[in-house]
């Protein structure tokens, strides 16, 4: 499984990608990766507005917001 957290490393995108490492601790997860997207260029290939955002396996699944553990783990599960 692949995490990426899109955004310039503002504290939210810092806020994200710490609650995204919090959900693959809770659930043990073994083989995810998350990875962190600081370029422009990249990030606006996904089409978004807003940032932070967190792409799971390649599907943007929140962008302008900070989900909670609990919401990125149901979508890790």
């Amino acid at each position: 499984m692949n995490i990426k957290i899109l955004g310039s490393g503002c504290p939210n995108c810092q806020t994200l990608e710490n609650q995204a490492k919090q959900a693959v601790k809770e659930l043990a997860l073994q083989d995810t990766a998350i990875e962190h997207i600081y370029d422009i260029t990249q990030i606006t290939q996904y089409g978004l507005m807003s940032i932070p955002a967190i792409v799971i396996n390649e599907e943007v699944k929140a962008a302008g917001r900070i989900p909670s553990v609990e919401e990125i783990k149901n979508w890790l599960k």
